[in-house]
């Protein structure tokens, strides 16, 4: 356990990707192969069920310190993590235990069909032999909180450069279907248990934010224009008659996503296409907050796949029947594409993205501006002899997003931050009028100047009328402009709306509390948009 503890120690001490991989090379370097394979199960979300409450933790550990209630709850208050808290409190232990990662998640697997006597004097004799960073390791573990800065892409990254495997087999292995007790290292991270030839997809082309006069860039005839769509890029693999879909972000989806396996299931030709996966219903583009009902779903009911069915507006198509076509001119490309799906009669839900019609750059600004009437983020632009880049490469790809919607709305909830935030105030809850009262409306973290966030933090602790945990409840005196880029109505919001990538985007000193806007005007933009 020491081992790993020292890795999580290193890694939550630092913000820099290269750092965290380097720790992460050193461990794999090191470490049994069982303990590996633990760390990958951990860090892809492949970690066992919970086999103890945390209120019975609780409550164990204010037996065992002899704290009443409210004094454990004023030091959770101010630590804000349970299991540090417990952790810093419990007394140092009186022996030592030498257990290895492996060995620890195999007794924590026994423990759960156990009663909570049972449970309680494993805890405890755990707790007595751990030291406090270790034990604050074993709490997150069994209290089912492990929750460490590293990505599956940051963790793919340092095994590619342990093992020099390509980084998209590495996701593969790791993303797939593996039973840590029937797999050894070697095993997993060679793909031994999938078939990587035909799922490999490619590194995406990028755009870069318009930062040109639209007649700074040449000829419009030179350039095919498409709307932004706001859903999951995603690459569409099919070779010898099976289906693969990749995220963005390098992970496999493809089990989140069966509408789309069947549809492309019924080509007859091997393609990888790029394109956007949307929730679509009725030859409509639903809003991303719909979509979000469909995103990491192990199991997809046939209930959710009613109410929220997925489809995909294919961009490109980058390898056709085993050809590399990447290289090619997007004018050449978007003909095969336009080919291959001239020879099927596709589902409503599977189409060709829309090439936008038109003739002069002034023509698009007002299709630009009625982006958010067919839930479109904007406009893409695209020149016609590009080839498909890997990654970005400015000049030849550019978004150009309609401006974000914005709302005058009161703090009244602070939260401190983590790692070199942890003593500042950073993440805020805002509210707008309802009636004579408030409603939460958005969370938003960024925005805002670190002396900015310094200013605030000092006016917080001042200000404060409640404490939940690590959350303060603040007089509604600071007025914020929050901006956004799509608004929707949820029945899972008090106040009825979500709001899609909320912001701070300025501090309105200027705006007294009764000026900031109504949840009326707020769902007005429902509509306007």
């Amino acid at each position: 356990m020491k081992q790993f503890s020292d890795l999580i120690s290193t890694i939550e001490i630092t913000n820099k990707t290269n750092a965290k991989i380097d720790a992460l090379v050193n461990y794999f370097d090191t470490a049994p192969d069982k303990d590996k394979l633990w760390l990958i199960a951990l860090f892809t979300g492949k970690r066992p069920s919970r086999p103890v409450k945390t209120s019975l933790m609780k409550e164990w550990c204010m037996e065992i310190t002899n704290l009443p209630e409210w004094l454990f709850l004023e030091s959770y208050s101010s630590v804000g993590d349970l299991g540090e808290t417990m952790a810093l409190l419990l007394p140092n232990n009186s022996s030592h235990l030498d257990l290895s990662l492996s060995e620890w998640m195999t007794e924590l697997k026994a423990l759960k069909p156990k009663s909570d006597d049972e449970k309680k004097a494993f805890v405890l004799e755990a707790w007595s032999g751990l030291g406090q960073q270790e034990r604050l390791i074993f709490n997150k573990l069994i209290g089912g909180s492990f929750r460490i800065g590293v990505s599956k892409k940051t963790l793919v990254n340092a095994l590619a450069k342990l093992t020099g495997i390509d980084a998209n087999q590495l996701m593969h292995s790791i993303i797939g279907h593996w039973d840590i007790d029937s797999i050894t290292f070697e095993e997993l991270i060679h793909g031994q248990h999938i078939n990587y030839d035909n799922s490999k997809p490619y590194p995406f082309c990028l755009a870069y934010a318009l930062e040109k006069e639209l007649p700074d860039l040449g000829e419009p005839k030179d350039w095919f224009v498409e709307q932004k769509w706001d859903g999951i890029r995603g690459q569409i693999v099919k070779r010898n008659d099976e289906v693969y879909i990749w995220s963005r972000g390098e992970e496999l989806v493809t089990q989140q996503f069966p509408e789309l396996v069947e549809a492309m299931s019924n080509f007859n030709d091997d393609f990888v296409i790029d394109g956007e996966i949307l929730a679509i219903k009725d030859s409509a583009v639903l809003l991303f907050n719909d979509l979000q009902k469909r995103l990491n779903r192990k199991n997809v009911t046939k209930k959710l796949l009613e109410e929220v069915p997925i489809g995909f507006y294919a961009y490109d198509i980058l390898e056709f029947n085993g050809e590399d076509i990447r290289e090619k001119p997007f004018a050449e490309r978007r003909q095969v594409l336009e080919l291959l799906f001239g020879l099927m009669a596709l589902p409503s839900h599977v189409k060709l993205s829309h090439l936008v019609n038109f003739k002069k750059w002034e023509d698009l600004y007002r299709i630009r501006a009625n982006s958010r009437t067919i839930n479109s983020e904007g406009l893409m632009l695209k020149q016609k002899a590009s080839p498909y880049h890997t990654g970005r490469k400015k000049g030849d790809w550019w978004k150009w997003k309609v401006d974000p919607l914005t709302i005058d709305a009161v703090m009244i909830y602070a939260q401190k931050g983590s790692g070199r935030r942890s003593s500042k105030y950073t993440d805020y809850t805002f509210a707008v009028k309802k009636d004579d009262a408030l409603v939460t409306i958005a969370k938003a973290y960024s925005g805002l100047t670190d002396q900015e966030i310094t200013e605030i933090s000092k006016w917080v602790n001042k200000n404060a009328i409640e404490k939940f945990g690590p959350v303060r409840t603040v007089k509604p005196e600071l007025i914020f402009e929050i901006a956004f880029e799509g608004i929707a109505l949820s029945n899972r919001h008090k106040s009825g709306v979500a709001l899609r990538f909320p912001r701070i985007s300025r501090w309105r000193r200027d705006k007294p509390v009764d000026e900031i806007d109504t949840i009326e005007s707020v769902k007005q933009l429902i509509t306007a948009s």
